[in-house]
């Protein structure tokens, strides 16, 4: 033998128990990096998107004039969906940390549900960036 002992009883479901740890560890590592990053694209995005208001306002256009230049606009398009992006990856995040804490909800029932939320945010908000483009 090469010095190596054979496992002691237990010792492989302590491995098993531990290897399952750093894969939680490395999986909220993750989600927090995403959170943030998330986070960044949004507050870009929400500081156009107002200032993009804001100038529609002033320069008193109608909602005909607004979609008249957003139309075809694929710029604008490819903004709204990055947003669409950045908040359909955001909100389950931020919504996981709040039902884990607040209902002790936790486990696969909570990813597939918050799964299932990330697709309907991203598929309405699709939706609503198409209809102004189209």
């Amino acid at each position: 033998m090469n010095g190596a002992h054979p496992p002691v009883d237990g010792a492989g479901a302590a491995m098993d128990e531990a290897r399952a740890c750093l894969s939680r560890t490395r999986m909220q590592a993750r989600l927090w990096l995403a959170q943030r990053l998330s986070a960044a694209v949004l507050a870009l995005c929400v500081l156009v998107h107002l200032g993009t208001i804001i100038y529609a306002v002033r320069q008193g256009l109608s909602a005909e004039e607004i979609l008249g230049r957003t139309r075809g606009n694929l710029t604008g398009f490819g903004f709204y969906l990055m947003f669409v992006a950045a908040v359909s990856i955001h909100a389950p995040i931020g919504l996981r940390a709040v039902f884990s804490e607040w209902f002790s909800w936790r486990g696969k029932s909570l990813d597939w549900a918050l799964l299932a939320f990330a697709l309907v945010l991203a598929v309405a908000g699709t939706r609503a960036a198409w209809g102004v483009f189209r």
